[in-house]
């Protein structure tokens, strides 16, 4: 599905350095202190200031109920969930399906889309939608839990942007995702 459409749709999360972007039961703990001491947003500010709409799954939509204020106020956010109820918070709209939501942001007029969550990334780059992701790598081995990668439908070429080093080691990397009409 590379066909041309009216918005781009980005990556930007953190992961530990075996790949992973939350232990099997969704803590984050990892992530937070040791991002915490990297200092600073990590680029955060600059790269949400383009973005519309967030699409994440119900893994991620869930965890984020705890977070005061919520992080998504002044965006459009669309869960991709087979299994949440479509009425489940006034705050986001449900799709059942990646046509219905790709659908839905069209008819927004979606000009910047954030992709959070790795189910709904990994759907995103089968269907060829991913056009840049910026990976948050942080030091550290967790051995197990929720990857950020998985099957994916085949080779995904990227080019190399760009690369910053921030303090505790943390490294971030940002990809173009390389489609052959590029």
């Amino acid at each position: 599905m590379t066909t041309r459409r009216p918005f781009t749709c980005s990556v930007f999360i953190g992961i530990s350095l075996d790949g992973f972007i939350a232990r099997e039961d969704g803590d984050l703990h990892w992530l937070t202190s040791r991002g915490e001491a990297a200092g600073g947003d990590l680029g955060y500010d600059a790269f949400i200031k383009d973005i519309d709409t967030v699409v994440m799954g119900r893994g991620t939509y869930e965890p984020g109920l705890t977070y005061d204020p919520w992080p998504h106020e002044d965006k459009h956010v669309a869960v991709l969930s087979s299994t949440l109820p479509e009425d489940a918070d006034p705050r986001v709209t449900v799709h059942r399906d990646l046509d219905a939501l790709l659908r839905h942001l069209t008819e927004r007029g979606a000009k910047g889309v954030y992709v959070d969550g790795g189910q709904v990334i990994r759907a995103f780059l089968r269907a060829g939608l991913i056009d840049e992701m910026t990976l948050t790598t942080v030091p550290v081995l967790l051995g197990t839990g929720l990857p950020l990668f998985g099957p994916v439908g085949g080779d995904v070429p990227l080019a190399h942007v760009s690369t910053q080093v921030f303090g505790a080691g943390v490294v971030q990397s940002t990809y173009r995702v390389h489609r052959p009409s590029d």
